[in-house]
């Protein structure tokens, strides 16, 4: 039975949770996007190896990854019971995989990333509750994980159309692409401040395990802000924090969702919101409120431990948790694997499916409102002081 090719952010997370252990992959995780399987292309997602020629200069070297946890124990994430309804589909199975979806500001419209018409991934654009569908981008290279700015005029985006994975922004319409990150090491995951003014995403570095955020100002993309390490920014709709997941202890291979608050000039208090002892916690996305952070938890069902290379047929859920780490909940449970949530402003939550022969976007509303008043802030919540970044020149 044939698979379809996974997103490109599924395969990123599974590529880098974490640089340990017994399964060997000499392929780069960027360059699984670009694979889509046909009559001519198949992937078997269970087997122990894939072996193929690495594209990235410097990344010759190949590492052993070892997927999601130190043993063979299966026990289940400490979620309360599932928590939505109002299930819906938004996208139909096809040749291809429809992935990374993000709705626009005014809830109208979900840009979502897409091989139904190409081996490569390209970004879409449907009414929600329509059925045209417009292709936005094209050309030799892919796209994935859009985002649309807050005024729903322009997308972020990654691509590797220039060589490598970089950061983009176009206009909603497909026009006027703009690139503004130049790296060889790949830079992924683009999510702007609530002004439209800044983008923050991470900068992955298989070869030394160190994956770093960013800032970047639009009017100024020459310049660009470390802001610490970690995987998959999220900005906050309130403009002053941002999540992210992070491995929760060096050399681990379970990741948590975290926060940190963010200013012009310092970054403070880095905060584990959610984690697991059991599952790999990856992916967040803030409400529209602010108040609550959605996420994919990953856990594996093999008992080979070590030895499983965990690569598909894990348990993979949305689950949701208060911004101050309270009322985790699981939404999605049983067959398929859910990726990549994200919000619209009505309160409901979009995220990809994939089944043994599909991958399509659905949406569910969540039932269990927040139990905060308040989101947190850096004055009533107790958390340790981060280390003052300045703006730095990025050399490119």
């Amino acid at each position: 039975m044939p698979l379809h090719s996974p997103s490109l952010k599924t395969l990123a997370i599974l590529f880098l949770a974490f640089v340990v252990g017994g399964f060997t992959c000499t392929k780069p995780f960027w360059q699984f996007a670009s694979t889509r399987t046909d009559e001519n292309t198949k992937m078997n997602m269970n087997a122990a190896e894939v072996t193929a020629k690495p594209v990235a200069a410097g990344f010759e070297d190949n590492r052993e990854l070892q997927m999601f946890g130190r043993d063979g124990r299966t026990q289940d994430v400490m979620f309360q019971g599932a928590a939505a309804s109002n299930l819906l589909q938004h996208t139909t199975p096809s040749d291809g995989a429809d992935f990374d979806p993000d709705v626009g500001p005014d809830g109208k419209l979900i840009v979502y990333a897409s091989t139904r018409n190409s081996a490569k991934s390209h970004l879409y654009v449907k009414s929600i509750n329509g059925a045209t569908i417009t292709q936005v981008t094209d050309g030799p290279g892919n796209e994935s994980q859009p985002e649309f700015d807050p005024t729903g005029t322009k997308i972020a985006f990654a691509s590797d159309r220039a060589g490598h994975w970089d950061v983009w922004v176009v206009d909603a319409t497909g026009r006027n692409p703009i690139q503004l990150t130049n790296s060889p090491t790949p830079e992924l995951s683009p999510s702007w401040s609530p002004d439209g003014k800044s983008i923050v995403y991470c900068r992955v570095n298989p070869r030394d395990s160190r994956n770093e955020l960013w800032v970047v100002g639009l009017s100024n993309p020459g310049v660009k802000r470390l802001i610490g390490e970690g995987l998959f920014p999220a900005w906050s709709p309130r403009g002053d924090k941002i999540a992210y997941q992070r491995a929760r202890a060096i050399g681990s291979r379970w990741f948590s969702i975290w926060t940190i608050d963010i200013s012009e000039d310092e970054v403070l208090f880095p905060t584990e919101v959610a984690s697991s002892p059991h599952a790999a916690l990856i992916a967040p996305a803030w409400s529209a409120d602010a108040s609550q952070i959605a996420f994919t938890f990953i856990r594996p069902q093999s008992s080979l431990g070590d030895a499983a290379p965990v690569v598909s047929g894990d348990q993979a859920d949305i689950g949701i948790v208060d911004s101050d780490g309270r009322g985790l909940h699981r939404l999605t449970e049983g067959n398929g694997e859910h990726f990549s949530p994200t919000w619209s402003d009505d309160g409901r939550l979009y995220f990809s499916t994939r089944s043994p022969m599909s991958e399509t976007i659905w949406s569910l509303k969540p039932f269990r409102p927040s139990i905060l008043d308040e989101p947190p802030s850096a004055k009533t919540a107790s958390r340790r002081r981060a280390a003052r970044v300045e703006a730095v020149e990025d050399a490119e």
